[in-house]
């Protein structure tokens, strides 16, 4: 059992650096958009408009069991066998699993796409929406160059956790399939755990579970990164202070633990009111108008978001260690 572990751990580690190094390849066929067609596909079947509440309820809890017990089989059978041909073939297939779990890199990456038009000459603000767009659910058309920024670093800070800090939790806890169940329950809520009139009952269970899931590695990231905003030169007493006050300051209970940590790191004010499919939603401020946000804050969020990322892996071989 402690072999085994230990391959989880050596995974852990290869899968952080391949996804560092290499991200996900646009020519490869990424699990997760497997998970998300099996979800549209289960969808079609079990949503009807004229359900009632309860068991629109019902067949989303449905859904979210399917695709559970999907994703775990597939991917315990997967390492299974793996590890039954060869242990260093099983260790390798458990870190090409792990790297598609973790989305550091494609992170920095989107949020890079939405940089580079605005630190052109001369600035393009028009492909910085259009980039934008594709990582936010707000809309974009609108926004202008400081509201672009504020929405790109919100997002790196946000799914600082989500992407990045809870896969890692699970792979260290179980390995891929551990992970790889988040990585289900993350894509359900990102598709269907939404409190619109088409998803308010039927994903509610998505949407819980996520919360669920993500409650304990959502504050282990803020804090991680408050200690992060420390070894960067940032501000890890705003970050604290901040993240004390303002944590809460979503929907989720997990949504505002990083991105009020980064935003009083970077004396930034996020969040606010945002449109959504043409309609403003009046939501809470996050952080102080310290000062005015400019595009090397989206360089900054990227980089407090790598160092919790190798600062959570730190301390987890650390405790593994001394463990042993």
């Amino acid at each position: 059992m402690a072999l085994f572990y230990r391959d989880f751990l050596v995974s852990f580690l290869i899968g952080i650096t391949l996804d560092m190094c290499f991200g996900d390849p646009k020519w490869l066929y990424h699990p997760v958009q497997a998970i998300g067609a099996l979800i549209s596909f289960l969808e079609k079947r079990l949503l009807k408009e004229e359900d009632s509440d309860e068991k629109k309820r019902a067949m989303g809890a449905l859904l979210v069991i399917i695709v559970l017990a999907v994703t775990g089989i597939v991917t315990g059978v997967i390492v299974f066998v793996s590890v039954k041909i060869n242990r260093v073939f099983g260790i390798l297939v458990m870190s090409v699993l792990s790297s598609f779990t973790i989305a550091g890199k494609s992170l920095r990456d989107a949020a890079m796409d939405v940089y580079r038009p605005l630190a052109g000459l001369p600035k393009d603000i028009e492909s910085a929406r259009k980039a934008l767009s594709m990582i936010v659910g707000r809309d974009t058309q609108s926004l202008d160059e400081a509201g672009i920024l504020r929405a790109t670093v919100e997002t790196v800070s946000e799914n600082t956790n989500d992407g990045v800090i809870c896969p890692m939790f699970y792979l260290i806890i179980g390995g891929p399939v551990l992970a790889f169940l988040y990585k289900a329950v993350s894509t359900m809520d990102s598709m269907i755990g939404y409190k619109n009139d088409k998803y308010r009952y039927f994903g509610t269970v998505a949407a819980r579970l996520d919360d669920i899931l993500a409650f304990i590695p959502a504050r282990i990231s803020a804090i991680y990164m408050i200690f992060s905003a420390l070894i960067l030169g940032f501000d890890p007493f705003g970050a604290f202070r901040i993240w004390r006050r303002d944590r809460y300051n979503h929907e989720s209970p997990n949504s505002a633990q990083c991105e009020s940590a980064c935003a009083g790191a970077l004396g930034l004010r996020l969040a606010g009111p945002a449109s959504y499919f043409g309609k403003i939603k009046d939501k809470p401020y996050i952080g102080d108008d310290i000062k005015l946000i400019d595009k090397e804050d989206v360089l900054r969020s990227i980089s407090l978001m790598h160092a919790t990322e190798a600062l959570f892996a730190l301390v987890c071989l650390f405790i593994y260690l001394g463990i042993r």
